[in-house]
């Protein structure tokens, strides 16, 4: 019996030892997780009991070269629901039902969900948010958001480019600048109980959000919207499937203006027209990339007789030819077996080479081509830099597509010395021949020029390198003559402005595939034309009846001109 009771005994002070033990070590872990690890668990212990919503940051602003907005932001509201602090549900569905116009057994399926936080809509006009707001309804949340507005709608929609639902860019300047003109979300924090609701005392805490940076750009709002009216006049008139026009300072690759028409509306970006409702859902979004397209940067083309400005370029930096050379043509001219015309099927007879640019005869320019050789006329292509792309600031430029050198054989070397059988973008072309009429300088296409804080605070300027030399500036000087000429009494006489000096170059150039009766009617030019300041180039896609560059093309330059000259500042000449 002795023996049992000191068993026990012994038995229940090993237990009582063990369930000290067992406290001990509670308390020094309890201890622990308090002391030494207090930074990791309180922020945590923080979110248990705090719910926060986001607010939205402000987008920055994109601002053309003179002050005007182009794009900016509207105050929008989200709503959400928090459902442990509604005490009303039928109230809370009547009232969202009604001011939002939306399906009541939708709200209804929102606010009797149970979670944390719901939203039920957000971009909800400010008016909207604003009455919602007045009926102080218990759980029901109205923030202020804000949605990307831009005020002159279709004005440079494929260059501006636009934002998603999470206000974030999807396309043009909004995408490729998107980390410089996004912000800081805040923050809005409420305590709760637990049983998630929420402690008024203790009130809201609000941590401020921090807008984007504006971005401010070399476009120029009046020339946009002068050229854009000019494209669309020019599709209508000659019934062209599409219209493109760059307008740009050669001196430094400023862009003042880039139209694509047809736009789209920035402000309703996803919407068809009509004639596409009946498409498969994959259909309309391949329709979109289409609607979204900058094909001044995206799209390639063949550039006809603008590229024997280039052609030049190259003979006389390699000295195979002189303006005083003479040469014959007869209306085409054969290489090897085959046999190229003249777009002046009975020839211009004699004529010196300026008459031949002139005169953009093709059987000249395919002598110059042969004389430079395959090799070397791709070295003067490496070395203007056109066979890459040209770095412009906006996503999704397209490459130059040409001819293997290996795969150029005297036919093939014919062709490309008119501006045939390859293809290059719009930008490109433009860049390329503004480096060879500006002294001879490679200068890189831009949009963006700087970003500065809503102070009017400058946070950050964008360089653009010189990248390197074209030709010297004797060629320059000399191309730029010969380019007056054709101007002044060549094909690109109606590309002539009272009171200016233009210089220039016409193209005609049938598309893909060959005989299918579509062509691509374009025209480049600069003034003044002793020191170009501004340079612009139009491209009409499948013009209907009369389709010369010539006719066609260079009068709309004329006109531009004729307006943005004296409004850039540029003076007439006496």
């Amino acid at each position: 019996m002795e023996r049992l009771r000191i068993y026990t005994y012994r038995k229940t002070k090993m237990i009582g030892y063990l369930f000290i033990l067992a406290l001990l070590f509670l308390c020094f872990r309890v201890g622990y997780l308090m002391i030494f690890r207090a930074s990791h668990y309180a922020p945590r212990a923080v979110e248990v009991e705090q719910r926060e919503r986001d607010i939205k940051a402000a987008r920055g602003r994109i601002i053309d070269r003179n002050g005007t907005i182009l794009a900016s932001n509207k105050t929008v509201c989200t709503i959400s629901v928090i459902h442990s602090q509604i005490e009303d549900e039928d109230a809370v569905i009547d009232c969202l039902s009604k001011e939002l116009e939306s399906d009541r057994g939708e709200i209804a399926k929102k606010v009797t969900k149970v979670s944390s936080i719901e939203k039920i809509k957000s971009n909800v006009s400010k008016e909207v948010g604003d009455r919602i707001r007045s009926y102080e309804l218990a759980g029901v949340k109205v923030d202020d958001d804000y949605k990307r507005y831009y005020p002159y709608d279709s004005l440079q929609s494929k260059v501006l480019g636009f934002t998603g639902g999470d206000n974030q860019g999807i396309i043009g300047l909004e995408s490729r600048y998107d980390s410089y003109l996004q912000g800081q979300d805040g923050k809005i924090l409420t305590f709760t109980d637990a049983k998630g609701i929420e402690i008024k005392e203790l009130g809201e805490v609000r941590m401020e959000p921090e807008a984007g940076d504006d971005l401010y750009v070399s476009l120029d709002y009046n020339i946009c919207e002068y050229a854009t009216q000019l494209a669309y006049q020019t599709m209508l008139n000659h019934q062209a499937s599409a219209v493109e026009m760059i307008v740009m300072n050669p001196q430094n690759g400023e862009i003042y203006a880039m139209v694509n028409v047809p736009e789209f509306s920035l402000s309703d970006p996803f919407t068809l027209p009509q004639e596409y409702e009946s498409l498969s859902e994959e259909e309309k979004s391949e329709k979109r990339n289409e609607m979204w397209r900058n094909t001044c940067i995206s799209d390639t083309y063949e550039p006809g007789s603008t590229f024997k400005i280039i052609t030049t370029a190259a003979a006389l930096e390699a000295d195979v030819v002189s303006l005083d050379e003479q040469f014959h043509c007869n209306g085409s001219i054969t290489v090897e077996d085959t046999r190229i015309r003249c777009h002046k099927t009975t020839g211009h007879g004699s004529e010196d080479f300026t008459h031949a640019i002139m005169n953009s005869c093709n059987p000249v320019f395919i002598q110059l081509g042969l004389r430079l050789g395959a090799e070397r006329f791709f070295d003067y292509f490496e070395q203007f830099q056109m066979l890459g792309k040209t770095g412009v600031d906006l996503p999704g430029e397209a490459g130059t597509i040409m001819h293997k050198l290996e795969n150029v054989g005297p036919v093939e070397l014919a062709t490309i010395s008119f501006g045939q059988s390859f293809q290059l973008t719009p930008i490109q072309m433009a860049t390329t021949v503004s480096s060879l009429i500006n002294g001879g300088t490679r200068i890189t296409p831009h949009i963006a020029v700087e970003t500065r804080n809503r102070m009017g605070e400058k946070v950050h300027t964008f360089s653009y390198e010189d990248q390197g030399r074209t030709v010297s500036e004797e060629t320059s000087e000399t191309l730029r003559y010969l380019l007056y000429q054709v101007v002044a009494e060549g094909t690109g006489k109606n590309g002539q402005v009272e009171g200016y000096s233009v210089g220039g170059k016409t193209a005609t150039s049938q598309m893909l595939p060959r005989g299918s009766g579509k062509y691509i009617a374009s025209f480049i030019g600069f003034a003044p034309a002793e020191d170009p300041q501004v340079l612009a180039i139009v491209i009409i896609h499948e013009p209907q009846g009369i389709y010369y560059g010539g006719t066609i093309a260079a009068p709309v330059v004329s006109q531009l001109f004729e307006n943005i000259l004296p409004y850039l500042g540029i003076e007439q000449q006496k």
